[in-house]
């Protein structure tokens, strides 16, 4: 890999930096606090808690122990990462670190930390702050626990394939990261979720203590749980942005059923709701009171085999099943047009994307014909898992566990759903218990790498590749594609890839939704994020 390719990388992240570095500086981002010293604009009212309706709960306020959404629509509210993506994208830009430094060859990165950051237990924010994170992350090694750091980083300190080599506190202010080869999407990486920076003071309390009582330096501050109920979080008065948060709080409200959560939103009752039944759109639309809202696409609802599991572990039975899922009726079903069939783990959108592979058609025919090849030709029983709560790549599990039970039928296979409550699904999902499971994924980091390698490598085994899905040439073209800086040979690696991952079936990619939300016209500035969490920084509700 030519040094040059890297040096053209850095300048570009440079010049964007010089750019984004001046519009989030702490002295120039927000409104001026009002004489009262409230940080309500004209028309805002600040004293508002804004009651944000969901599905399904938490399962963790340690961003860095979960890799579900649901936890980081809160967490995103409390912590903040070194640097962080735009308002309505996946472009870098200042986070806690203002700005930063990247050797010729990409493998140190130095940050320049902000002044006069605490964090919500009035510690201090500081470079020995972040080395403290990332040592509790890489000298884990427990996939169990930190899922994400082992898919991201490629495994714990120690291990052959982990990126990061070093970590270290130049002074008080000023952090370095030497990586052991280059990686791509390393900044991107950075500003995910799960890797915003708690109080260490709070997590050498013990290994789970931020699970329950998250400190970060972000916005809002973490008051209380109740679980499936109610988060509360209240403004963080000594937050280093002048004039934000402008809400007095946010509390996360649990309602499980998709329409009895968009009645609480109809009465007053609830602000804003995820998992918009896409049937209630034009109730959404015709009423005044309301504003409909769309996410930006940027993920992908999957079938997923157990590889080392049988019969599954046969490629030809995995194909076999891709043919008799059909994807437009499924589409068509429950996401009134909301969505598109996937055919690829990644979604049209990110780049990298393989639009030459042609999908499986729905064929029950040669469903058989493979199934026979299979040895399986009088069919079989399966465990299929549904997922118990709505997510914005699947607003109805158990409704398509049911159309599929009634496909497979087709060939003769025997369907039993089950299901657990989300954060045990998950758990189990990590473990490799599941055969064929139905789970998703919304994009972190708008990279390609972040859905192949993520969730499909073999470094990824036992945290977020529940497929158990090995295959050595897919693995060198990822690591290849993680290594170079020039976009358009990453791609043609990305594309390769899809290939043989197609071929080996270890999926049957569903869907990409365009989920939908909706919220009280009263709310301004609420615009929904591409990678599924959300921050409530500069939401404001009108008088």
């Amino acid at each position: 890999m030519k040094k040059s390719l890297w040096l053209i990388l850095a300048c570009v992240l440079a010049l964007s930096l010089a750019v984004s570095g001046c519009s989030n500086s702490s002295s120039s981002t927000g409104k001026e606090k009002d004489s009262d010293g409230s940080s309500a604009g004209k028309g805002e009212d600040s004293d508002y808690v804004l009651i944000y309706g969901r599905g399904g709960d938490s399962d963790s306020l340690d961003p860095a122990m979960t890799t579900e959404g649901e936890s980081y629509n809160v967490t995103d509210s409390i912590y903040e990462t070194l640097v962080q993506f735009g308002k309505d994208n996946t472009e870098v830009e200042a986070g806690l670190a203002e700005k930063w430094d990247i050797s010729p060859d990409a493998t140190k990165f130095t940050f320049h930390l902000r002044e006069g950051v605490k964090f919500h237990d009035g510690t201090d924010f500081n470079a020995e702050a972040v080395v403290k994170n990332f040592q509790r992350w890489s000298q884990s090694k427990d996939e169990a626990k930190f899922a994400y750091y082992p898919s991201m980083f490629g495994g714990f300190e120690g291990d052959e394939s982990h990126v990061i080599k070093e970590v270290k506190a130049v002074d008080e202010k000023t952090v370095e990261f030497t990586l052991n080869r280059p990686q791509a999407p390393f900044l991107k990486n950075l500003a995910m979720s799960p890797f915003a920076i708690a109080s260490p003071t709070a997590f050498e309390k013990g290994e789970d203590s931020l699970a329950k009582n998250p400190v970060g330096t972000g916005p809002f501050k973490f008051v209380s749980w109740k679980p499936n109920d109610i988060i509360d979080l209240e403004r963080n008065e000594d937050y280093w942005q002048e004039g934000l948060p402008k809400l007095a709080g946010v509390k996360f409200k649990v309602i499980k059923d998709n329409s009895a959560r968009l009645n609480a939103l109809i009465k007053g009752e609830l602000d804003i709701i995820d998992g918009l039944n896409p049937s209630d759109m034009g109730k959404v639309e015709a009423d005044k009171n309301l504003a409909l809202y769309e996410r930006p696409s940027l993920n992908t609802g999957y079938l997923g085999f157990n590889v080392e599991k049988e019969p599954f572990n046969k490629k030809e039975v995995r194909q076999a099943i891709s043919h008799l899922v059909n994807k437009e009726e499924i589409i068509k079903n429950f996401f009134e047009g909301t969505a598109q069939p996937a055919t690829n783990p990644i979604p049209p959108s990110v780049s990298g994307y393989n639009d030459a592979i042609q999908d499986r058609e729905y064929d029950v025919e040669k469903a058989k014909e493979l199934l026979k090849k299979a040895g399986l030709e009088k069919g079989f029983k399966m465990d299929l898992w549904a997922m118990p709560i709505a997510r914005p790549y699947m607003p109805n599990g158990q409704k398509v566990a049911e159309a599929l039970q009634a496909s497979f039928k087709e060939a003769n296979i025997d369907v039993n759903i089950v299901t657990f409550e989300w954060g045990t699904y998950l758990d189990k999902l990590r473990a490799g218990e599941a055969s064929v499971f139905m789970v998703g994924w919304n994009g972190d980091n708008g990279d390609a790498d972040n859905f192949l390698y993520t969730l499909l490598d073999k470094d990824t085994i036992g945290s977020n590749n529940y497929s158990r899905y090995a295959n050595e040439e897919v693995h060198k073209l990822l690591i290849e594609a993680q290594s170079i800086a020039d976009e358009n040979k990453r791609n043609e690696l990305y594309k390769k890839a899809q290939e043989i991952i197609f071929d080996d079936a270890p999926w049957v990619p569903l869907v990409h939704s365009t989920p939908m939300l909706a919220g009280s016209s009263k709310v301004q500035d609420f615009v929904p994020h591409p990678t599924g969490s959300q921050s409530f920084i500069d939401v404001s509700v009108s008088k």
